[in-house]
């Protein structure tokens, strides 16, 4: 199943995040959410299930628009 992230940047997107539970990298995040100064990373686990969010805070406000993965 090939993702979905049309209006952002690949390269900026973080890929292969360990899992905060039990450490199995994730290939991307399953949705990203840009802020004021920030983007929120929402990541699920396929191998625990385990669900976290990561956040990136920039001195410059990110993109005004979220993506599903």
């Amino acid at each position: 199943m090939q993702s979905d992230l049309t209006h952002a940047d690949i390269g900026e997107i973080p890929r292969q995040n360990p899992c905060a539970q039990c450490g199995t990298p994730i290939a991307h995040p399953d949705w990203i959410e840009p802020g004021n100064g920030r983007v929120s990373y929402l990541w699920k686990c396929r191998a625990c299930g385990y669900r976290f969010e990561a956040i990136a805070i920039y001195d410059e406000p990110a993109h005004e628009h979220a993506l599903a993965a």
